[in-house]
């Protein structure tokens, strides 16, 4: 990946090649970390950025932060400006900005993919770590098609039926990452209340119960089982997720899903604080052999 420019260094000497790794998203936020940090060793400031490619500061800061995308001539202008003159190093860049612009296999559903979960597909493509706390409903890494279908009408009950076999594709297309030549390692933590709250027929919670049992045996899941009987817990206040990437310049991400919009936070004092609580969660739940043991107490009782 580019290297990160230290305060003596040259920003054109500090250009290597960046990682190939990742979607369309991570390569944004890569490539805008990159930006940032040519404009700040020329102690450039937004609006000055901004006026090179005849937009406002605020475009130069959805650039530098990944959220939008990248034109060819906006990356030329500012390389240019930031003092960028090598042939290779221009090139590299603007290679990159082409792959960061291009569309990921989640654009097929864009028509029922909202623009906020789209950013958290994108980076759950790219994550290393997947760290889930659940209160309500199984992750949508470890559903099951019947159980997924449940959980999608309970949302869009008015949606054509084919909608919702397109958002269940969705959702199972997503699982595909846990089965990558390199997968993330998941590590989820459910409420005991997921399991015993129904979604869809008895048949379809059963085979949904047989399945957490099944993908927890994979070397890179863990699930964990917080019981009724461990009374109040850390997490009380809602479910959670927070991302770990590879790449240095990929802070964490803690990813809160509201009805219509959700939050990534990634401010070190918040991610302390998240990481600080999902550690508490983790003690307070069953170990994963006796959370194993909860789920199959259930199906028994069914």
């Amino acid at each position: 990946m580019i290297a990160a420019i230290g305060p003596e260094g040259n920003p054109a000497d500090s250009l290597t090649t960046m990682s190939g790794n990742g979607g369309p998203t991570v390569l944004r936020i890569l490539l805008g970390a990159q930006l940032r940090r040519l404009r700040e060793a020329r102690r450039i400031s937004l609006a000055e950025a901004g006026t090179v490619i005849r937009a406002s500061h605020s475009k130069i800061s959805r650039l530098e932060t990944g959220r939008v995308g990248f034109k060819d001539r906006d990356i030329a202008d500012l390389l240019t400006f930031y003092g960028i003159t090598d042939e290779q190093d221009r090139e590299a860049i603007r290679a990159l900005a082409r792959r960061a612009s291009e569309a990921g296999w989640w654009h097929d559903y864009s028509d029922i993919l909202p623009s906020w979960f789209e950013a958290y597909v994108g980076l759950e493509e790219a994550a290393t770590h997947i760290r889930a706390y659940e209160v309500q409903f199984v992750p949508g890494l470890l559903q099951t098609e019947g159980y997924a279908r449940a959980v999608t009408l309970l949302g869009h009950a008015d949606a054509p039926a084919a909608e919702i076999d397109r958002r269940v594709r969705l959702r199972m297309a997503r699982q595909l990452v846990l089965a990558k030549p390199d997968p993330p390692n998941l590590w989820a933590v459910l409420d005991e209340a997921v399991l015993r709250r129904p979604a869809g027929s008895p048949a379809v919670m059963r085979a949904q119960l047989e399945h957490l049992i099944e993908v927890a045996t994979q070397p890179n899941v863990t699930i964990q089982i917080i019981p009724f009987k461990a009374g109040g817990h850390a997490a009380a206040g809602g479910a959670f997720s927070i991302l770990r990437f590879a790449e240095p310049d990929l802070p964490d991400v803690v990813y809160l899903e509201q009805l219509t919009s959700a939050l990534y936070l990634d401010k070190p004092e918040i991610l302390d604080r998240y990481l600080t609580v999902m550690e508490r969660v983790c003690m307070e739940a069953a170990p994963p052999a006796a959370s194993i043991g909860v789920i199959e107490d259930i199906l028994r009782e069914q």
